[in-house]
């Protein structure tokens, strides 16, 4: 069932990383004054770029760090967001926390990178951009997008009833 979203807020959700750049979802969310909830592990490896780059950015009110989230949580989370922000740069292999957010009807912004024009349907599960300012002027447009059709073209997609027919058919998933 896809609800409209009474959070208010956009969605970060991965790891706090140098490559999947919290600090550009952050900026993004600022730009346009929009609270931005974070949802993220921190891995051992990061512990630095997290408190020396991230940290100082978190001292707004319009910016949380709710840390990791279990499954349930990231339900109700995703599926109260206006939008999933993803805007890594590195070559994204896949982007499950997209996927997830498809599932719950919520559209995703996300940078051009390795698998994300795979993953994303342009003006109907999201916008792909290229840079800070197109992503700040599409946001409007991908929070606009009509949710029961994000969640359609995820089940069309990605669904696991789709995706194990295609494995057992051998066909491939739609583009």
């Amino acid at each position: 069932m896809i609800v409209q979203p009474r959070g208010g807020y956009l969605a970060f959700l991965g790891r706090i990383s140098p490559e999947k750049r919290p600090d550009r979802a952050i900026a993004i969310a600022r730009a346009l004054g929009i609270p931005l909830r974070i949802a993220a592990k921190i891995d051992r490896k990061d512990d630095a770029y997290s408190r020396e780059q991230i940290e100082p950015l978190l001292h707004d009110t319009s910016v949380s760090y709710i840390g990791e989230i279990d499954e349930h949580t990231k339900s109700e989370f995703l599926g109260q967001a206006l939008a999933l922000l993803f805007p890594g740069d590195w070559p994204e292999p896949f982007g499950l926390s997209m996927i997830e957010a498809m599932a719950c009807g919520t559209p995703v912004l996300a940078f051009r990178h390795g698998s994300i024009p795979e993953v994303v349907d342009e003006g109907v599960t999201g916008a792909i951009v290229n840079t800070f300012e197109e992503a700040v002027a599409a946001l409007p447009r991908v929070i606009a997008l009509d949710r029961k059709k994000v969640r359609r073209r995820f089940e069309e997609r990605f669904s696991a009833v789709r995706m194990a027919r295609a494995y057992v058919t051998g066909l491939s998933l739609p583009a």
